[in-house]
């Protein structure tokens, strides 16, 4: 991921309320009013939007947004407004979250949750590129039957906390398997 794109997500899922962007309760802000705040030339906006490897930002428009993954504190975004508008979506299958061995013994407590985030990531399979990220040491199943479940423009599956009984497995992940970027 480009510098570019960074600095573009982290003004969107993270300090756009601290700085004063001014933002939808869906997490939509004017490309103009980011391009300002990030001093940005129109050609590398795009090229960072273009260039996200995750594809975490969404153009519609003279608008732009983070898919998902906004921070609760600060924000202007809200739980319901991101709901309402990713696709309610209905697994029947089990979906997988990457965490570390560290953090085990408290998901087995008390689940997963969204902390400061505004829901917990998922995937749809066990090699889904969706969710990667570093120091994934455990691969956790979810049976997602009793969990509202939303699927944002890039893929990503959310939803706002997943009860210690819906994990049902824990799978040590081998080197090579869930550890990119």
């Amino acid at each position: 991921m480009s510098r570019d794109s960074r600095r573009i997500s982290r003004l969107l899922r993270h300090t756009a309320g601290e700085r004063g962007l001014t933002m939808s309760a869906d997490g939509w802000a004017a490309i103009a009013d980011v391009r300002a705040e990030l001093r940005m030339e129109p050609a590398d906006l795009a090229a960072a939007v273009e260039d996200n490897d995750k594809q975490r930002l969404q153009v519609d428009g003279d608008r732009i947004r983070a898919c998902q993954g906004h921070s609760l504190d600060g924000m202007p975004v809200t739980r319901e407004a991101l709901e309402n508008s990713w696709e309610r979506v209905y697994p029947d299958h089990l979906l997988w979250h990457g965490t570390n061995w560290a953090a085990l013994p408290a998901i087995r407590r008390e689940g997963l949750r969204a902390g400061r985030r505004t829901h917990v990531h998922l995937a749809p399979s066990e090699d889904s590129p969706v969710g990667r990220r570093t120091a994934v040491e455990v691969l956790l199943a979810v049976d997602s039957g009793n969990l509202e479940v939303y699927l944002a423009p890039n893929g990503v599956l959310l939803t706002r906390e997943v009860p210690a009984d819906a994990i049902v497995r824990a799978d040590a992940v081998h080197w090579g398997s869930w550890s990119g970027g």
